[in-house]
């Protein structure tokens, strides 16, 4: 008799050769791809602290040694418009090395004249502290250099703790030297970014006023000036004719100031100004396509300006009701938080509202964020959908 046995491998042989059922992992690195970033920026270190060093030395070296000349003070100023762009290059090496993520300082003021930029120049904050970050780090890029170089060499097993280490250093550095100066600086270059906002809303609001009143009442005041002069010319040859004319030019005159009452109401409605938010938010919520209650609990009016935006958003938020959202109910809340007026318009429609969803809520936001507003939306599929919209509280100044 005999027998067909199948080799058997052994535990080694089969550790060292794998199976066709159970193969071997892929290799991979050992660190995760945030230590080897933090690795490429240490390594990069000497270069970059090299040159900022030598940058620094030279610009400050040529400005203030020729500040007795006339170049002096010239050449300090341009090399200080220089450190910025080293600044911008370092800021965006430790964004995408380290993850920093640092708002870019303001732009450098304009001034007209030779001796409105050179003064500020020389008194720019953001050029000097990256002067200051150009000379304090040559040491320490020579040491990250050297440790990172070593590390990966010799030391591997601790070189992710090494590297987390003087990373940190890296990033406290960036942070303190190379960020906007303090609060106001970051606040100013909001505010100049929300004036941007502000200029191109009041143009386009003026360019609608022009629009509506060109293609509106202005077409129908010619149409009735040209009926009047045609009713006077027949109005003793044909005085039933005249008559005609001057009833078709009375009807014009009435559309005429219908539409003139519908532009103002859209620039300031009369009944916000006699009667208060509330009594707004009821009129325009009783021209809104679905039931709407609306509860206003101030105990005193906001300012003139808070009151017309507060208004207009939820004016807006409304049609959006109207034209989108399928529902058969919708709510108004507004209140008052401390310092801050709350706007608050639930609907139990299909939901699904975004800010790119060409319902106008991104325009809408970025205008209350020009006025240090807030719109914040919840919008699940299926609905309900909440928009809430913060504005600052300023009171009405006393009659």
């Amino acid at each position: 008799m005999s027998a067909d046995l199948d080799p058997v491998e052994s535990p080694e042989s089969s550790d060292l050769s794998g199976s066709a059922e159970n193969p071997r992992p892929p290799l991979r690195f050992a660190y995760g791809k945030e230590t080897w970033k933090e690795i490429a920026f240490l390594l990069s270190n000497l270069f970059t602290a090299v040159a900022g060093f030598v940058y620094a030395v030279v610009s400050i070296a040529l400005g203030v040694g020729l500040a007795v000349t006339v170049i002096g003070l010239p050449l300090l100023a341009l090399g200080l418009g220089g450190a910025r762009l080293l600044g911008r290059s370092e800021r965006a090496r430790a964004r995408a090395l380290l993850g920093v993520r640092i708002a870019e300082p303001s732009p450098h003021p304009r001034h007209t004249g030779f001796f409105g930029w050179l003064w500020a120049s020389l008194k720019d904050p953001v050029a000097w502290r990256t002067q200051l970050y150009g000379l304090i780090r040559l040491p320490w890029g020579i040491v990250t250099f050297t440790v990172g170089l070593v590390s990966l060499v010799v030391l591997w097993p601790v070189l992710p703790f090494l590297a987390r280490g003087l990373a940190n250093g890296d990033r406290g550095m960036v942070r303190g030297l190379l960020s906007p100066s303090d609060e106001l600086e970051r606040r100013i270059a909001e505010l100049e970014s929300d004036r941007g906002v502000v200029v191109d809303t009041a143009a386009a609001d003026l360019r609608r006023i022009e629009r509506d009143l060109h293609d509106g009442a202005q077409a129908r005041l010619v149409a009735l000036a040209m009926g009047l002069g045609l009713a006077k010319e027949k109005l003793l040859e044909d005085p039933e004719a005249a008559a005609t004319m001057v009833d078709e030019a009375h009807g014009e005159v009435k559309l005429a100031l219908q539409e003139l009452r519908d532009l103002a109401r859209g620039i300031h409605p009369a009944v916000l100004t006699d009667r208060g938010l509330s009594a707004a938010l009821s009129s325009v919520s009783a021209r809104c396509t679905v039931p709407v209650k609306v509860h206003v609990d101030l105990a005193e009016r906001p300012a003139e300006a808070i009151e017309g935006i507060a208004y207009f958003t939820v004016s807006e938020l409304l049609q959006n009701v109207s034209k989108h959202s399928r529902a058969r109910s919708a709510a108004v809340e507004v209140w008052r938080a401390g310092d801050r007026l709350m706007l608050q318009v639930r609907d139990d429609g299909a939901g699904g509202a975004r800010f790119d969803g060409g319902t106008g809520l991104a325009g809408l936001a970025e205008r209350l964020g020009a006025v240090d507003g807030l719109l914040v939306l919840d919008s699940p599929e299926g609905g309900p959908t909440t928009v809430t919209a913060e504005l600052p509280w300023r009171s009405r100044p006393a009659a």
